[in-house]
């Protein structure tokens, strides 16, 4: 078996080492009424489970209504 090289972890700061640039953060208000904050905090929880229901429900339309033609009725 071989010997594996140490990886460096050092950082390097030679003369010709890449400048870090500081991380710019942007900030932004809004100001919003109660039901688009409540909506805007849950956004992401919420808006898969609508579209998974609204999905189910699609397709459980679809399904009754061939069943009510395959019935004749």
């Amino acid at each position: 078996m071989t010997k594996h090289k140490k990886k460096r972890n050092k950082v390097y700061s030679g003369a010709d080492a890449a400048i870090t640039r500081p991380i710019v953060t942007h900030i932004s208000a809004a100001n919003r009424n109660k039901v688009s904050q409540w909506w805007f905090d849950r956004k992401a929880f919420l808006k898969p489970i609508l579209i998974t229901s609204a999905v189910v429900i699609f397709v459980l339309l679809l399904i009754l209504e061939l069943i009510r033609v395959v019935n004749g009725a």
